[in-house]
């Protein structure tokens, strides 16, 4: 039981993000699904819709879950929350143009689009929260 506890212990930040990465996964596809297959929305704009909401239900959960980041001012919140958006942002880029090159280049299904191009935003998104936005001890 120690060696289990030892290594969730170790990776703790990695196995939150994880776990908080595939919430905000679902919620990404589950949005997007919503406002493309049931609402009739042009994928694009439905991908877009699905990108703000996940921006934000990921900044709320990375910030407190993952990596329990305090922010003791509003204008440390707002720059660590400006910081998130803007790199997500990025990786939204990488998300749209995906969308566009599967759906309309490749005439893949939308909805099947959305999940393979969900594995490599998590990465980038992984890597930009880490080493970019929430930084422990600065």
């Amino acid at each position: 039981m120690t060696k289990i506890k030892r290594f969730v212990n170790k990776y703790e930040e990695v196995i939150g993000y994880l776990i908080f990465g595939g919430l905000t996964t679902v919620v990404n596809i589950i949005v997007f699904y919503l406002f493309d297959s049931v609402f009739d929305v042009h994928y694009l704009v439905a991908n877009a819709i699905a990108i703000v909401v996940s921006i934000l239900f990921a900044f709320f959960t990375n910030k407190k879950y993952v990596f329990k980041s305090s922010t003791p001012t509003v204008q440390l919140w707002l720059k660590e929350f400006s910081l998130f958006v803007s790199f997500r942002l990025l990786s939204a880029v990488f998300d749209m143009g995906s969308m566009w090159l599967l759906v309309d280049g490749l005439n893949l299904n939308a909805n099947v689009a959305k999940i393979i191009t969900q594995f490599i935003v998590v990465v980038l998104n992984y890597a930009f929260s880490k080493f970019f936005i929430f930084k422990q001890g600065e």
